[in-house]
């Protein structure tokens, strides 16, 4: 039984998007909903890199949908019981946890700020342009690394001290190791909140000259459950 998120139980019905290969369905216990897909091969899809990929994107295609209507728990890609028994045996001996988690939830967003590191301006002579040759060289030379190490040094000392900004003024923080010179920050608030967070990340690009940043939509608590 292919299973996508958690919800809660709700007066309001749920419009359920088209899954992987099939439709999708609601099985509750004791207040707390799964979404599924019943009849999906999941080994059938792992036979092609290509399918597997659409397969990844359409799980997260799918949370995203139903989170847009209400708070959800979302679950990793390639999550299955192997029966509806089995699925609703876990409802019923997690029930108490995940409606505290949903309920927590009512109202919140994910928000992932991305941290860029700049690459120095395109305009900005090198030491090496109008170097010689023998000692002229090597004196550009040194002048150019130790730009390049003023620059990083400056980059961290902005991206610590936004970090810690950040930190103080939103507490439900995760932050990822950097992948590939990323930095990544995701946030747990308020949906309504979410202007006064747009317009904050103004004030942190001035002070980080040094980092584009770029803010995400809202997105379910990935990092939050």
């Amino acid at each position: 039984m292919y299973t996508y998120a958690f919800v809660l139980q709700s007066t309001e019905s749920i419009v359920l998007p088209a899954g992987i290969s099939g439709e999708l369905m609601l099985l509750y216990e004791l207040g707390v909903g799964a979404v599924v897909e019943p009849g999906l091969d999941l080994a059938m899809l792992e036979q092609s890199d290509e399918r597997l990929m659409r397969a990844v994107l359409h799980h997260d295609q799918v949370i995203r949908e139903v989170f847009e209507q209400v708070p959800v728990l979302p679950l990793r890609f390639g999550t299955q019981f192997v029966s509806q028994e089995k699925l609703l045996e876990h409802l019923h001996v997690n029930a108490a946890g995940y409606q505290a988690t949903l309920t927590r939830l009512v109202g919140q967003a994910e928000y992932t700020l991305k941290l860029s590191p700049r690459s120095p301006e395109s305009s900005a002579p090198s030491p090496l342009a109008t170097a010689g040759t023998g000692r002229d060289y090597f004196l550009a030379k040194k002048q150019q690394f130790q730009q390049q190490l003023d620059r990083q040094r400056q980059q961290q000392a902005e991206l610590e001290a936004i970090k810690g900004a950040i930190a103080q003024a939103y507490p439900m923080l995760q932050i990822d190791a950097p992948r590939d010179g990323v930095e990544r920050l995701h946030l747990l608030l308020s949906r309504e909140a979410e202007p006064a967070l747009r317009a904050q990340l103004e004030e942190w690009r001035s002070r980080c000259p040094g980092w584009h940043m770029a803010l995400s939509e809202a997105l379910p608590p990935y990092h939050f459950v």
